[in-house]
């Protein structure tokens, strides 16, 4: 594997290169290396994976006493208002 140096980074590419790289928990070598992978296409991303955006991993996780608050909440919402129904 060889080194590659490059001139004429300019302070402002190099201070959003090291923000960019801590925003991703990342060296900016690291950063660097897969943003110009992507770039010329030797990474691909992944496309047209599906994401979801439910609550699963929200399940098994409540104490007892967070699961009686939901709860309390869910049940108050399902009462029905008589007068709205006369």
């Amino acid at each position: 594997m060889g080194a590659l140096s490059i001139r004429g980074v300019g302070e402002q590419l190099a201070t959003l290169l090291k923000q960019q790289a801590k925003a991703s928990n990342k060296s900016v070598n690291q950063f660097v290396l897969e943003t110009l992978k992507q770039h010329v296409g030797l990474d691909k991303s992944k496309r047209f994976t599906q994401k979801y955006n439910d609550l699963d991993d929200l399940f098994g996780n409540w104490s007892e006493s967070e699961y009686k608050k939901i709860q309390k909440k869910i049940d108050g919402e399902r009462k029905i208002d008589e007068e709205l129904w006369k």
